[in-house]
C-alpha cells in the first residue's frame, strides 16, 4: 500500500511541475518578444532544449502535455471554461487561450485544462 501511495505522490509532482514548467514557457514566450534579434536566438534555443528535455521526462513516465488553444470549444472536453456564461447556447465557440494545460497518459486524462472562450465570428 505504501509503494502505491509514493507512486502517486510522485505522479502528482510530475504532473504539478508539467504544469508550472508549461506556465512558465507561456510567460517566456511573450518575455523573449522584447529582445534584440541576436539575444531572441538565443534564448529561444535554450528553452527549445528545455523543452525537448521536459517533455522527454514526462513521455518516460507515460505523461503529455496537451495544448487546445485554437481548437474548437466541444462540452466534454478534458477542460474546464471560465467563461462559458458569457455565450449563447448553440454559439461556435474556440479555446481562446489555456490557462492551465490539459495532462494525458496512455491511460486517459490526468488532469483537466482550464480554458477561457470566445465566439467564432461568422
Amino acid at each position: 500500500m505504501e509503494f502505491a501511495q509514493n507512486v502517486t505522490a510522485e505522479r502528482d509532482a510530475l504532473v504539478a511541475l508539467a504544469v508550472e514548467f508549461w506556465r512558465f514557457g507561456k510567460i517566456f514566450q511573450r518575455l523573449v518578444t522584447k529582445l534584440d534579434a541576436g539575444e531572441r536566438g538565443r534564448c529561444e534555443s535554450q528553452f527549445r532544449w528545455f523543452k525537448k528535455k521536459t517533455e522527454d521526462v514526462l513521455n518516460g513516465v507515460n505523461l503529455k502535455i496537451v495544448n487546445i488553444e485554437g481548437q474548437p470549444f466541444e462540452p466534454g472536453m478534458a477542460a474546464t471554461p471560465l467563461n462559458i456564461a458569457e455565450f449563447a447556447e448553440g454559439d461556435a465557440l474556440v479555446v481562446e487561450q489555456m490557462l492551465e494545460p490539459v495532462i494525458m497518459s496512455e491511460e486517459g486524462l490526468v488532469k483537466m485544462g482550464t480554458v477561457t472562450l470566445r465566439k467564432v465570428e461568422a
